[in-house]
């Protein structure tokens, strides 16, 4: 159905594995069992998808790849983090993560939490190195500080998450809350990060591209969940039904009707905030009408 646009996210994920790959490897060697454990975590596979929606908010400013590298390697060592500390047994307890087992299931949890708690670390690193001259030091202090926000609010929502049990009456707006800050965050995170790397940044467009990303952020979060319920595990790469195995009462798990009515109404506003916005939206467009089509 997104041919050429399925060419195009391919050269952009394999631009974005060179620069995962060329961090990654001016790291120091210290212990060989982390960092194997590290490359595990940042390049088994992956969908790439915070990273290259950071691109095509570039693509709507106009910017070049240079601008956008540094961001978008710094935001996938950040997902990287999140999903080796979700995957473990006191988090959401998964054996798969890609289709391949998850990282404290290969290497032990004490690794897996370390490899967590070193991309984290390698994230800022990235961002916080002179990477064009186009970006100020202000501007890319505001990148940090974002990123920072960002990690915090992450841990947030998934100590909501924690709270959750079969015993839970979960209401729907408490489940947005959890989806907002466990997902939604690093979406939005990832569209501001291009749009602080404009020159000069665009900060006065910055409340539509927000309200864009969160809609569309909330809707990848359902979409999963929903994706949990309906969808294989090897179509998925991780176990079906694993929230439900894992007693999270999730209030649509019963009700998908009403769950994918939901979805539609987010993408709808997702594409409404694109409306407002003075540029060529297009490339955000087909980007979101492709996660809207997504199947696993």
């Amino acid at each position: 159905m997104f041919p050429r646009f399925e060419q195009q996210l391919q050269q952009r994920r394999q631009r974005l594995e060179r620069n995962l790959n060329h961090y990654l490897a001016m790291l120091p060697a210290i212990n060989t069992q982390l960092a194997t454990v590290i490359n595990y975590g940042v390049l088994s596979g992956g969908k790439r998808l915070r990273a290259l929606l950071l691109y095509s908010v570039g693509d709507c400013l106009l910017l070049p790849f240079e601008q956008l590298d540094a961001p978008a390697t710094a935001v996938e060592c950040l997902h990287a983090y999140t999903l080796l500390h979700d995957d473990l047994p006191a988090m959401d307890n998964s054996p798969l993560r890609r289709g391949k087992p998850t990282a404290h299931i290969k290497f032990g949890e004490g690794l897996a939490i370390l490899a967590g708690d070193a991309l984290q670390a390698i994230a800022f690193s990235i961002l916080s190195q002179p990477f064009v001259e186009s970006i100020s030091p202000s501007t890319q202090l505001a990148m940090l500080q974002e990123l920072a926000a960002t990690s915090h609010g992450l841990c947030h929502g998934q100590a909501l998450d924690l709270q959750v049990t079969s015993a839970t009456t979960l209401l729907p707006e408490t489940l947005t809350q959890i989806h907002y800050y466990k997902t939604a965050l690093l979406i939005r995170c990832a569209v501001r990060l291009a749009v602080f790397a404009a020159s000069p940044p665009i900060l006065d467009q910055l409340p539509d591209f927000d309200q864009f990303s969160t809609a569309l952020g909330l809707a990848f979060q359902l979409q999963d969940d929903i994706l949990d319920v309906t969808t294989d595990t090897q179509q998925l790469g991780k176990p079906q039904g694993h929230d439900q195995q894992c007693g999270k009462a999730y209030w649509h798990a019963a009700n998908l009707t009403i769950a994918k009515q939901q979805l539609q109404q987010l993408y709808q506003t997702a594409f409404q905030n694109l409306k407002r916005l003075p540029y060529n939206t297009l490339p955000l467009q087909i980007f979101a009408d492709y996660l809207q089509n997504r199947v696993y």
